[in-house]
């Protein structure tokens, strides 16, 4: 978020309490590539605002301007709407809900109760490119299962029909099933998804990625949705998953599988390797073990004519070879040794895959001969990585969605959910997408499998990887088998699940950590009996240090409507009723910690960022984004108790917070504000520093 200078006559602001406008903030990016298609206009208000002069835009960019209704495009009915709805702001907020929560004070995840189109609304200040990679599983649209998102795509912001079923008394949307005998059976679907994709694109990195589970009623939509939004120069590929390999046997066809959409964000992407398991090394050495790789090059189209450079000899020792049964080589001749050049494919004098200088850095190290049936020699290169690239059909015992369904089973006591991912296969998902230190997002997170993977996988690396999981509370039906375990909604099965996985993955890494012990004493006394204590307190303390215990809790926030009273209305509207809320315009039933959080989504702070809790004179201080080093700042410093005194108001001041935020309540009258104004300007150094911005709410 940029700063302004801070200006004795305007001190103070309100907090506006909206997500962005993400529309005006396209048209300023727009701007900052062509600053001379600026222009002004009205707004709808009638205000002067920087505008994108079109024409100016469409001249710059010549003939690469459509001006042809003609053209290549996917629509539908409602799309439109819901691109508005996507970039259309809301007053929504996230209440904290720190006993639902694991570690609390020091975790890095998330987990996120609600709506995904807000919350992804409330997430694009804070997490704006900060989003490594993206897993979803949506609803697949199979005409039968239940449509959770049920949007209200209007044209009129203003357009609040509550007796259309839309919404609940409590603003969210319903849930309803979208059968096929909808005649907006597929729009419906893709608007629901293109208005999700078009805010998730922003929170990816630019070298990130997004992979998007579908099965066959959408996966064509939904490829030309993503070639859209992500451009389909950035289709990485289509991964075919058989998921059941006995087929589901209705339809005509016994259907074994569903699909991975991959798509990168930009030419930046790199996905990973991925373990291969199925590659076991039977030759080893010193460094390791290898499979044996031609250092030919095959490929006729690099010779002896284009790829010079790549066509010399090697010398090959005839006499010894190793315990592998490789000889040594030589780019020297040397007497007795046999000179060896790539060997001809298809009549042409194909080349090695390295240059000189390389292949003598390796010599004899990673390339050697190995001898051929008919008396001649091969240059080989031990290939020592047993990672490959990801194929693009998956068909392992690791994609079966029974092996999911028994494992959550097993963890849960009870079949809570239906299908879910297999464990495996998301690790393998999270370990192509990401690095180490990276964040994950799963908007659709279900039963919680990819939170599960991301922590499995962090004890597995030592990798300290953090997600955000959204999901809305959809009802358990009383029939389900969840319901009868005590589970009201999923939100409750996947929260309940990451307690239960983190649990045991700290379990096992605790017998682990027994073993490994055991097995070192053991190793000990054999050498030294009785061992001493010092030796065992030596044990002790390595196991310690080797063992990694990843970040296993997280955080809950609740989606909900606004802190404050929505008192915005034009003067016929005005009542007495408004008049109450615009004296009380915090809602009764909000405390000083949902308060803080609203104000740190305003600011665009990581929701796990952590935070201290200061008793001030008496007064609680928040301090978000704090910094104990002496000459640093904090970023935010926030009060919301009543009748803040001066002695207080002084210390914040002293310490020169980027921002101070205070509610109108932490002042008894105007004059206290203006005191309170006053304090700041005292301890303002303007011509060294901004100062501290103040803001109320």
């Amino acid at each position: 978020m940029t700063t302004e200078s801070l200006e004795p006559q305007n001190l103070t602001e309100r907090i506006k309490m909206e997500t962005p406008d993400l529309t005006r903030r396209n048209a300023e990016e727009l701007l900052q590539l062509f600053p001379q298609c600026a222009t002004e206009a009205n707004d709808e208000n009638g205000e002067l605002i920087r505008a994108v002069d079109f024409e100016k835009l469409r001249a710059l960019l010549g003939e690469t301007v459509a001006q042809t209704p003609e053209r290549y495009d996917f629509t539908w009915v409602g799309k439109r709407k819901a691109e508005r709805e996507a970039y259309r702001s809301i007053r929504k907020t996230l209440l904290p809900c720190p006993d639902e929560s694991v570690d609390w004070d020091s975790t890095e995840n998330l987990y996120i109760e609600g709506d995904n189109l807000d919350v992804l609304k409330l997430l694009q200040s804070g997490y704006r490119k900060k989003v490594k990679m993206i897993y979803i599983d949506p609803p697949y649209n199979t005409g039968s299962d239940a449509f959770v998102y049920n949007d209200n795509f209007r044209v009129d912001d203003e357009e609040y029909d509550e007796q259309s079923g839309l919404f609940d008394e409590d603003g969210n949307r319903n849930f309803r099933e979208n059968a096929k005998t909808n005649p907006r059976f597929h729009s419906d679907w893709c608007s629901m998804i293109y208005s999700r994709l078009l805010l998730a694109r922003n929170l990816l990195t630019d070298d990130g990625a997004i992979f998007i589970s579908i099965d066959d009623n959408e996966v064509d939509n939904l490829g030309k949705i993503c070639d859209e939004i992500f451009g389909a120069i950035n289709f990485i590929g289509r991964i075919t998953v058989v998921g059941n390999p006995r087929g589901r046997d209705y339809g005509g066809i016994a259907r074994m599988h569903d699909y991975i959409l991959v798509y990168k964000k930009s030419e930046l992407t790199a996905l990973n390797l991925i373990q291969d398991k199925e590659n076991t090394f039977t030759m080893f050495d010193s460094l390791g073990g290898f499979e044996l790789r031609e250092l030919r090059n095959r490929n006729i189209k690099f010779n002896k004519e284009n790829r010079p450079n790549l066509y010399y000899p090697f010398y090959v020792d005839p006499k010894k070879e190793d315990q592998n049964g490789l000889h040594a080589i030589s780019l020297e001749p040397i007497e007795d040794w046999i000179e060896l050049w790539p060997l001809e494919s298809q009549g042409v004098n194909v080349v090695w895959r390295w240059g000189k200088e390389k292949s003598l850095k390796n010599l004899n190290i990673n390339i050697m001969a190995k001898p051929m049936r008919n008396g001649s020699y091969m240059i080989v290169e031990k290939y020592r990585e047993s990672r490959v690239m990801a194929r693009s059909v998956w068909w392992d015992k690791d994609t079966n969605t029974e092996k999911g369904t028994l494992l959550v089973k097993e963890l849960m006591e009870s079949k809570v959910f239906d299908y879910p991912k297999p464990l495996e296969m998301m690790q393998r998902i999270v370990s192509m997408g990401t690095s180490e230190n990276d964040l994950i997002l799963d908007f659709f997170s279900g039963s919680a499998t990819t939170a599960h993977a991301i922590m499995h996988l962090n004890a597995e690396d030592g990798g300290s990887r953090r997600f955000i999981m959204v999901q809305f509370p959809e009802i358990c039906g009383e029939k389900t088998e969840a319901f009868k375990a005590g589970y009201k909604n999923i939100c409750e099965i996947g929260k309940e699940r990451i307690r239960r996985a983190g649990a045991k993955i700290l379990a096992d890494l605790e017998s682990k950590n027994d073993m490994s012990l055991l097995k070192q004493t053991n190793n000990a006394t054999a050498i030294t009996r009785p061992i001493n204590q010092s030796i065992n307190q030596s044990i002790n303390q390595s196991i310690n240090q080797s063992i990694n215990v990843p970040d296993l809790g997280f955080r809950v926030f609740k989606l909900a409507d606004s802190n404050m009273n929505d008192v915005r209305c034009g003067t016929s509207d005005a009542s007495q009723e408004l008049l109450k809320y615009a004296e009380r315009h915090i809602r009764d039933d909000r405390d000083a910690f949902d308060l803080l959080f609203g104000v740190v989504l305003e600011f665009g702070l990581p929701l796990s960022q952590t935070y201290k809790t200061e008793n001030l004179y008496g007064f609680t201080l928040y301090r978000y984004d704090y910094s104990d080093d002496p000459g640093s700042h904090d970023f935010l410093n926030a009060c919301f108790d009543k009748d803040v005194t001066e002695e207080a108001l002084i210390e914040i001041a002293k310490r020169k917070p980027l921002y101070a935020i205070f509610r109108d309540e932490c002042f008894k009258d105007g004059v206290a504000k203006m005191n309170m104004v006053e304090i700041f300007k005292r301890f303002a150094d303007f011509g060294k520093d901004n100062g501290t911005k103040i803001k109320t709410l």
